[in-house]
């Protein structure tokens, strides 16, 4: 176990096996918009059209339908079956998101789009939100979520 960054944590807080926080949860109305916003530049520059991003590359833990894109910046905490998680933080995105998981081909993308359409006041590429779970239980696919 290994305790979080502190500006986004509680006292106790912590995670194992995760890069930086316990749950990462993204939306697909999220990746839908980004999808979308790439074609148009995509289109814009004249080049061929690209395959949509998969949520591979955002390597979610948990990934939800929700109607608004990129609504989960503004929730405070989620509910997804019995586990109640409390947000932490928005996830600032690595190069990592350039590398395509079914070919390992690397691109300028997402990391482009997403500096234009989603970049932080301190310069930060966003997508997605850091959860901390605040009880316990069991979570499955089809679950109910909330939010708050």
């Amino acid at each position: 176990s290994r305790g979080l960054n502190p500006l986004f944590s509680e006292p106790g807080d912590h995670t194992a096996f995760a890069d930086g926080y316990p749950v990462t949860i993204a939306s697909e109305s999220s990746l839908e918009r980004l999808n979308g916003w790439i074609a148009e530049a995509t289109a814009a520059r004249g080049e061929s059209p690209a395959p949509p991003m998969a949520m591979q590359r955002f390597r979610p833990g948990l990934v939800v339908d929700c109607p608004e894109s990129f609504a989960e910046d503004g929730w405070r905490g989620v509910q997804v079956g019995e586990v109640s998680f409390r947000v932490a933080k928005a996830v600032d995105r690595c190069a990592m998101t350039g590398i395509d998981p079914r070919t390992l081909a690397y691109g300028r993308e997402p990391l482009r789009t997403l500096a234009r359409h989603r970049l932080s006041a301190d310069r930060k590429t966003l997508f997605a939100v850091h959860l901390v779970p605040v009880s316990t239980g069991w979570i499955h696919v089809g679950d109910p979520v909330s939010v708050r």
